[in-house]
C-alpha cells in the first residue's frame, strides 16, 4: 500500500493561484496513476484531474480545464496540482488519490488509496 499526504492548501483571493503537492510513501510511486479530487461541504466528491504513471496523458474535469495543471515527479514521489485563475466555486477539500489498475482513472471508485485532504478556500 501507499500513504499519501497533501499539502499546499490555503486561503486565496479569486484570480489567485495555489500549488498543491501530494507526497507518497514507498519506492513504487511510478506504478500508480494519480488523481486529484475535491469535495465541498454538502456535495459529492468530484473528479478534478488525473495523470498516467509515466505522466504521458492528462485528463481534466471541464470545470478546471485550462486553469489547473496536474504533473508528477516520480523521482520525488510527488504529484502536483497547479491551480490558476481560482474561483470561489473551487473552494473545497482537495484529495490526492492513487490507482494501481487503470490507465487514466476518472472515478473515485477506481482509486485504491487516498490522502487526508487539504483545504482550499477562494474568497471573492
Amino acid at each position: 500500500q501507499v500513504q499519501l499526504v497533501e499539502s499546499g492548501g490555503g486561503l486565496v483571493q479569486a484570480g489567485g493561484s495555489l500549488r498543491l503537492s501530494c507526497a507518497a510513501s514507498g519506492r513504487t510511486f511510478s506504478n500508480y496513476a494519480m488523481g486529484w479530487f475535491r469535495q465541498a461541504p454538502g456535495k459529492e466528491r468530484e473528479f478534478v484531474a488525473t495523470i498516467q504513471r509515466s505522466g504521458g496523458v492528462l485528463y481534466y474535469a471541464d470545470s478546471v480545464k485550462g486553469r489547473f495543471t496536474i504533473s508528477r515527479d516520480n523521482a520525488k514521489n510527488t504529484v502536483y496540482l497547479q491551480m490558476n485563475s481560482l474561483k470561489p466555486e473551487d473552494t473545497a477539500v482537495y484529495y490526492c488519490a492513487a490507482d494501481q489498475t487503470y490507465r487514466t482513472p476518472s472515478k473515485a471508485t477506481e482509486y485504491d488509496y487516498w490522502g487526508q485532504g487539504t483545504q482550499v478556500t477562494v474568497s471573492s
